[in-house]
């Protein structure tokens, strides 16, 4: 980390970065609170973090956006329009005016797969590609300390001052993500010209994820081990209530422990991926999802804070390594929609896992869940492990690269940029 912390545009990049992911932690909690206070309704204050998930549907348009026009300035106008939208909460004062939250969220959501692809484009940008799983690994491992202490803030502030006050901090976080993101130089060629049927372009990620053999893999494994996550966001709940027979409150130690743990996995992921490469990290990522589950299922205190220990390390590993994956196995003018791609394969079981272990749990005993997450994980870890591709070092599937896609190779040779 330390290397890409002695490059001068990737330090500004990622000190924007930091003020910006704070500022939206801190926003979204309390935007919940505040619609809570305002209605008394639990599912009102529920439907806050729908509004802001609802949009990502709408990832694989963001991501030709992204290669249609110059990332920098882009990301920059995103950022302003979107913490001037978020200036339009100070309007909100009661009950009558809950809608106004939602449609800022909504708007939220929006900017947020914008950003989200955007930002991965423009890393490949700042950072030479031996240096990318380090960059990766320290904006999750930013993003994992402030999920420590950006609730808590976000809570205190909205007690303190109230919800216009928060939204007022967060609008400044955009607003100095932008001027960072201004002062940062980078190369960046021309779009490349649209050459097919927009309908065509849109599908271009999910082609070049499915004809991109190791990138199809990491893809598959990570979207069933997601699945796991999603259920464990419910599970969680059952296994503090009735196997460790403690009060709700006992979660937010659990989440404090998964954090720490979270924070350590992002330090050590770019130096492993050097060593052993993505896939294998991944791969040992997913392992660990399979040890962790059965643990949450025991009574034991000490064996459920090794399990979220175990839950929060291996996140870092499998998000750095498939992140830095694909940057890596991506033509520049796909980056975008590559992106958004990853987005929607992984996250939407993700979120179906988390409505289907909601009802599950109801019906079913929660441990024997738990081992069936363990044997899932179990079987996309092993999967992974055993593909040739992923044992490959970096240099060599690069090479490999023009002679699996001749679509590929039809562009490179027509001058398309690298």
């Amino acid at each position: 980390m330390t290397r890409v912390l002695a490059l001068r545009d990737a330090r500004l990049y990622l000190a924007g970065q930091a003020l910006s992911i704070f500022g939206d932690t801190a926003l979204w909690l309390a935007a919940g609170i505040w619609v809570k206070t305002l209605t008394g309704s639990n599912t009102a204050a529920g439907l806050v973090f729908f509004a802001i998930s609802l949009p990502l549907v709408l990832a694989p348009f963001a991501g030709l956006l992204v290669d249609r026009v110059r990332r920098r300035p882009l990301l920059i106008a995103t950022n302003l329009a979107t913490g001037a939208t978020v200036l339009a909460l100070l309007a909100v004062h009661d009950r009558g005016d809950v809608w106004l939250v939602y449609l800022v969220m909504l708007v939220y959501g929006i900017a947020y797969a914008v950003l989200g692809s955007g930002q991965s484009a423009l890393l490949t940008l700042l950072l030479p590609e031996e240096l990318l799983a380090y960059g990766n690994g320290a904006l999750l491992t930013i993003r994992q300390g402030l999920r420590l202490v950006a609730p808590l803030a976000g809570a205190g502030l909205f007690a303190w001052r109230g919800g216009g006050f928060v939204a007022v901090v967060d609008a400044v976080t955009f607003l100095v993500a932008a001027a960072t993101l201004a002062r940062v130089r980078v190369a960046e060629q021309p779009p490349a010209p649209v050459r097919r049927r927009w309908r065509a372009e849109l599908a271009a990620g999910m082609r070049h994820v499915a004809r991109t053999v190791d990138l199809r893999q990491m893809v598959t494994a990570a979207a069933v081990t997601v699945v796991v996550f999603g259920f464990s966001e419910t599970l969680v709940f059952a296994v503090v209530d009735r196997g460790l027979q403690r009060p709700p409150s006992f979660l937010g130690v659990l989440l404090t422990v998964q954090g720490v743990a979270g924070l350590l996995g992002g330090l050590t992921a770019a130096p492993l991926i050097r060593r052993v490469g993505e896939g294998c990290l991944a791969g040992a990522g997913m392992a660990m999802v399979a040890v962790a589950s059965p643990l949450l299922a025991l009574s034991s205190p000490t064996a459920v804070f090794l399990g979220v220990g175990l839950f929060g390390g291996s996140m870092p590993w499998i998000v750095v390594s498939a992140s830095t994956l694909l940057q890596r196995r991506t033509p520049p003018h796909l980056q975008g929609r590559v992106c958004s791609a990853l987005d929607t394969l992984v996250g939407a079981p993700q979120t179906v896992a988390i409505a289907l272990g909601a009802v599950l749990v109801a019906v079913v005993d929660y441990r024997a869940l738990l081992v069936l997450l363990a044997l899932a994980a179990a079987c996309a870890g092993g999967w992974l492990l055993t593909r040739r591709e992923q044992w490959l070092r970096p240099a060599e599937p690069a090479a490999l690269v023009l002679a699996e896609q001749p679509e590929r190779r039809e562009l490179v040779g027509a001058g398309a940029p690298r």
